[in-house]
């Protein structure tokens, strides 16, 4: 499988704001804590990215976790921003779970954290965000939802699998092109405890760094 055909073929300048920036150029310094095991999972991602691509042209991608609480939230956020840093614009970004809780407060912090601008759009049980990484580009909204939901996608996607539990509960997910498993460790385990900063932080770091590796692959930056 060949990468960087299409992102070749056009010049895009995105505007981000200097803090994100700053965060994913570290994160790029950081590729080498990917082992070969986990860059091979990334790849076939990647491949399946350029698969649907050539296929179909716009490429929708669902993350999907449990409760699309946390990680899930992560990666759509994260690979929204590398794709548009990279100007790869056929990608297009979405969650779910496989029931809905609440964006964990504990996820915003982080992204605010690593530099996001963001704003709650709705109080309550499960509230509403909006998270901006760019004057220039259109906000993530960000609240809890099941993968299905008239809002998302409901076929021609990539589903991928960012928790061992939702995995194993979605053995096939109707209507996707594409099924991925890129499991994470959940952060919640330290809820509540004195790492409970570092340890959103790490995987907020570890999934930005990872989708940055993966638009790497179809982009050549």
């Amino acid at each position: 499988m060949h990468f960087f055909i299409v992102a070749a073929l056009h010049v895009f300048i995105t505007m981000l704001y200097p803090s994100i920036e700053q965060y994913l150029l570290q994160r790029r310094n950081e590729w080498s804590q990917i082992d070969s095991e986990r860059k091979a999972q990334l790849r076939a991602f990647a491949e399946q990215i350029q698969k649907l691509h050539d296929k179909q042209g716009e490429v929708p991608i669902i993350f999907i976790c449990t409760h699309n609480s946390r990680r899930s939230h992560f990666a759509q956020v994260w690979m929204s921003v590398a794709a548009y840093r990279a100007g790869l614009d056929y990608i297009r970004c979405y969650s779910g779970g496989t029931e809905a809780t609440a964006c964990n407060p504990r996820t915003i912090a982080a992204l605010q954290r690593a530099g996001f601008q963001i704003t709650t759009l709705q109080e309550g049980d499960n509230p509403k965000y909006q998270i901006r990484f760019s004057d220039d580009a259109q906000p993530i909204i960000a609240y809890s939802k099941v993968y299905d939901t008239a809002e998302n996608p409901q076929h021609g996607f990539i589903a991928v699998m960012t928790c061992s539990q939702a995995d194993e509960a979605c053995p096939a997910v109707r209507g996707a092109t594409a099924r991925v498993a890129i499991p994470y460790e959940d952060p919640k385990k330290a809820d509540g405890s004195p790492q409970e900063a570092s340890t959103y932080d790490e995987r907020c770091a570890q999934i930005a760094r990872e989708m940055l590796y993966v638009v790497s692959l179809l982009s050549g930056q």
